[in-house]
């Protein structure tokens, strides 16, 4: 691309193919020309080329809006929450960084930035120049996107036609080409076009002088990837480690306890160095400066951003110990009379066990990620897809790979297989299992019209599945990346890490230096016996060992994991049994909530109102009667009008009649919260409750108030039609209650919550249904807006509150609660307004959602006890505090086996909600029948 003169130049990955703006710009003599300038987004933006036009005075019209892109990374090298927060604060330091979001147990980071301003090159260098490494994980584009390995190419030339070629093509957004490898990343409009019509582009190419060909590509996992190496770089490190340092502990340990070994380690080549010093001096270097580089690096930059890690804290200790060790040995060779003690194995001993509680660390983080791991193998790698003719019927099957299927593909799904992507059933019957994502164990009865989740099994029958979301767009997807965007998140407990991890190692630092101070000078001037120094030390070795013990025991890792790593697997275990948790905010107002609202239909009923009565109240015929109401009914979406029209169906159907139906109701009216109108031939019908028949004074008699209120008594709905401005007659309308929501609401009362429930419909049948489920608190006749204000007047009282609705109608409600959560959300999981989604549609997920919320919360802060409680009590040990009275002391060795076993233990313990179990479904297969328990 040539601009102004400048060679061209890397393009954003997130940016569009060009670098150009199309802007209207209407001529002096009013002839509007559309003009396409291109510009370079590092020297002038495209807001500045708007601001220039307009000053030139020409109006600019269909200036297009610049979108935020966002990208993943993976980061290596973190250690603590102070590394975290190291690369936090480099990414936000980039001009163009909107936001940015690190995980210290994903070890991933979410940005956000402007695509005009920067590319992930720059925010990749930014993270490189903080002192860590990071790999493109995704970008905002990616959702859509395929890969495929090219053959045919030879040439450049061959490269562009391709490009060329594949640009042309509708629905493909972005090309982009690797020329080393011959392989070729499409972004794609799956409205559009799809993998399989991109292979074909790229076959039909060449056309008769040259033959290109594709095939899928599926890029290696790389967290998984990089995971597998971190494991084996550490494992191999710590094997080479203890290479040299079993040795050096044997030399320095052991075997002077052992004759003759001991006389020939104490052996002097010359003046006082002996033969055990030299072979320690020489076993301890490697591991002091090639094994233990890594840690003389992530110094060097954390101290150049002004800032402190673990990192710093080994290195500190490790070095105490060399260089005395070191300076020990020079002594002995240029002095005859000098004795001292040296520290070699400390160091390498040190290093070793260090090496050793990263190498578990790294393999116990890598399986709290292990349901998650689990969801995204659920999908089959093939599928069977169908070519239909134009009657429908079957010409051709052919096996291709899951990634190839595009949206209305049809597929075959024989016994035993799972499915591979989101559909509806368009023939066959069988039962599917869907545990796998909603964990319901009941396999659920599929027929035609019904919708069917990728990664499920079809267990006994045939289907022909009609697919309708494909690649990132299925169920399955939507909950991995809502799972990885909430373990990203950090929840509001963290900040008690984030505040320690700021003064945690410089006050270890000062803490060792007085440590080593109050031991030297104290001996020095002979303020405590002789016989406390152990033999073969003096006072200043003893007070250098307390002074690094002091040094390596701290450990600001285990604070840093405390949350984290607890958080991943509770979301991943959620995800495992249908309930989708959105991150560790979520999870901590969840634990606090003391309240919930609970919507009533769709949540405690059935959500399928059904017709149980009709009365006329006029000389119109029932069918007649029907036919009018449902024909007005027909327009509306609502659930009681859906049961309605079935019931005229149903009755038109029964009595064989040909009477004449009307094929739409004209002037058609939603009446919010009251029904509907409009002219049915030439009749005025109205369907609605008594609020529409006031709006049109129409009056409603005493049979008519009496049907309503007897009615209404059952719980049921009554739906009152007047035709020509009288009352024709009425239907009730029933909606039963979920067979768990009585249990649900006992339940959570035992848990300390109340529950309230709102709804727009009239008291009585709110009330009826209210008394049914247990429910004490009523709210009717309500609008979504009175719900929502309802929620914000108990929070009022202080009350934490949830809500708990189908995330559609309630959306007002479900963004006032402290904790929003949308029940029923089937494949529509991606719900903004709700803090958890659960998938299936049953109440006791609820229950699920607040009690795991609960044992995460409890878990968190069983690790901060771990991790605080273990540096409180090993820093005075380490200190010596306890050497005058029982002459226990820490040797730094075994204070740095301490510090990594400190790290394993809190990730283990987070490990340990894994296990957890739905406290229902714990209290069924202990064979008790699940009535509420005191928690």
């Amino acid at each position: 691309m040539e601009a102004n003169g400048t060679e061209e130049i890397k393009k954003p990955l997130l940016q569009p193919p060009s670098d150009s703006v199309a802007i209207t710009i209407p001529e002096p003599v009013h002839n509007f020309d559309k003009k396409t300038r291109k510009y370079i987004p590092k020297l002038v933006t495209a807001k500045k080329l708007k601001e220039t036009i307009e000053d030139a005075g020409f109006p600019v019209d269909e200036f297009p809006e610049q979108e935020i892109a966002v990208c993943r990374l993976q980061i290596k090298g973190m250690a603590c929450t102070s590394c975290s927060e190291s690369v936090e604060r480099a990414l936000q330091m980039v001009n163009g960084v909107k936001k940015a979001v690190v995980g210290l147990a994903l070890e991933e980071a979410k940005v956000h930035f402007d695509p005009n301003l920067i590319d992930t090159d720059d925010i990749i260098e930014a993270v490189e120049d903080a002192g860590f490494g990071a790999d493109l994980i995704s970008s905002g584009n990616d959702e859509n996107k395929v890969h495929l390995k090219l053959e045919g190419v030879n040439s450049l030339d061959d490269v562009k036609i391709i490009q060329s070629s594949l640009e042309s093509v509708e629905g493909v957004n972005h090309v982009e080409m690797d020329l080393m490898e011959n392989k070729v990343a499409v972004t794609y409009d799956p409205d559009l076009t799809g993998p399989r019509s991109l292979l074909h582009c790229i076959q039909e190419t060449g056309g008769s002088s040259k033959s290109y060909q594709a095939i899928l590509y599926v890029p290696p996992r790389r967290r998984e990837t990089e995971r597998q190496h971190e494991i084996e770089m550490y494992r191999n490190q710590f094997l080479l480690s203890c290479l040299f340092s079993v040795p050096v502990f044997i030399f320095s340990m052991v075997l002077p306890m052992l004759h003759p070994f001991g006389d020939w380690l104490e052996y002097k080549i010359y003046n006082m160095l002996t033969i055990g010093v030299l072979l320690r001096w020489i076993l301890c270097t490697p591991v002091q400066f090639v094994i233990g580089r890594r840690f003389y690096v992530g110094s060097y930059h954390a101290l150049r951003r002004r800032s402190a890690n673990m990192d710093v804290l080994v290195a500190m200790g490790t070095n105490a110990a060399y260089f005395y060790s070191v300076y020990v040995a020079t002594k002995a060779l240029t002095s005859a009379t000098f004795e001292g003690q040296d520290f070699f194995e400390t160091s390498a001993m040190l290093i070793s066990f260090i090496l050793l509680g990263k190498y578990l660390e790294v393999v116990a983080k890598g399986r709290t990620s292990d349901a998650l791991a689990k969801l995204t193998d659920l999908a089959p790698e093939t599928a069977h897809l169908l070519t239909l003719d134009s009657d429908g019927n079957v010409i051709s099957e052919t096996d291709i790979s899951t990634q190839l299927l595009q949206r209305n593909d049809m597929i075959k799904i024989v016994p035993g297989e799972k499915v591979p992507v989101d559909g509806i059933v368009i023939d066959g019957q069988s039962y599917v299992n869907e545990s796998m994502i909603t964990g319901e164990a009941t396999p659920i009865t599929k027929r035609p019209g019904d919708k069917v989740i990728g990664g499920t099994v079809n267990e006994n029958g045939c289907l022909i599945v009609k697919a309708t979301h494909v690649g990132s767009e299925t169920a399955l997807s939507q909950i991995v990346q809502l799972v990885e965007a909430a373990q990203l998140a950090r929840a509001p407990v963290q900040k008690l890490a984030d505040k320690i991890s700021r003064f945690f190692v410089p006050a270890v630092v000062l803490v060792a230096l007085i440590t080593w101070m109050g031991w030297f000078i104290p001996g020095a001037l002979g303020l405590y016996p002789r016989h406390w120094i152990p033999k073969g030390m003096d006072k200043f070795e003893l007070a250098l060992q307390f002074g690094i013990s002091v040094l390596v025991v701290a450990c600001p890792c285990a604070l840093g994991l405390a949350t984290p790593t607890a958080v991943m697997v509770a979301t991943g275990k959620g995800a495992s049994l249908g309930v989708l948790i959105k991150g560790g905010n979520a999870l901590e107002k969840a634990h606090k909530v003391k309240t919930i609202v609970f919507d009533k239909t769709g949540t405690l009923t059935v959500g399928k109102p059904e017709v149980v009565s009709v009365m006329l109240f006029s000389s119109v015929s029932m069918e007649d009667f029907c036919n009018l109401a449902s024909t007005a009914e027909a327009n509306s979406e609502h659930p009681i009008a859906k049961a309605v029209v079935e019931h005229a169906r149903k009755l038109s159907q029964g009595s064989g009649s040909n009477t004449e139906y009307f094929a739409e109701a004209r002037e058609f009216k939603v009446h919010l919260g009251a029904g509907v109108s409009g002219k049915v031939g030439d009749k005025m019908v109205l369907v609605g409750n008594k609020r529409l028949m006031k709006t049109y004074d129409i009056p409603v008699y005493s049979e008519v108030e009496n049907y309503i209120s007897e009615n209404e008594q059952l719980a049921r709905t009554c739906v009152l039609v007047a035709i020509d401005g009288k009352v024709a007659g009425a239907i009730a309308v029933t909606d039963p209650v979920k067979p768990e929501a009585i249990r649900v609401i006992s339940y959570l009362r035992s848990m300390g919550i109340s529950s309230i429930m709102v709804t727009g419909d009239n008291w009585a049948t709110a009330r009826a249904i209210a008394k049914e489920v247990g429910i004490e608190k009523v709210v009717a006749e309500t609008d979504p807006l009175g719900k929502a204000e309802k929620i914000k007047d108990l929070q009022m009282k202080g009350n934490t509150v949830a809500m708990v609705g189908d995330g559609i109608n309630d959306s007002p409600a479900l963004v006032a609660a402290d904790v929003g959560i949308a029940i029923g959300a089937g494949t529509d999981v991606a719900i903004e307004a709700a803090d958890v989604v659960l998938i299936k549609n049953n109440l006791e997920d609820v229950i699920t959602a607040i009690d795991l919320s609960r044992k995460t919360i409890s878990r968190i802060r069983l690790n901060y006890v771990w991790a605080l409680g273990y540096n409180i009590l090993g820093l005075p040990v380490a200190a010596g505090i306890l050497y005058p009275f029982t002459g226990i002391r820490l040797p730094p060795w075994l204070a740095g086996a301490c510090m990594a076993a400190s790290s394993v233990s809190v990730v283990c313990s987070s490990l340990l909600l894994q296990s957890y179990k739905k406290p229902l479904q714990v209290q069924v297969t202990q064979g008790q029948t699940p009535q509420p328990t005191s928690t």
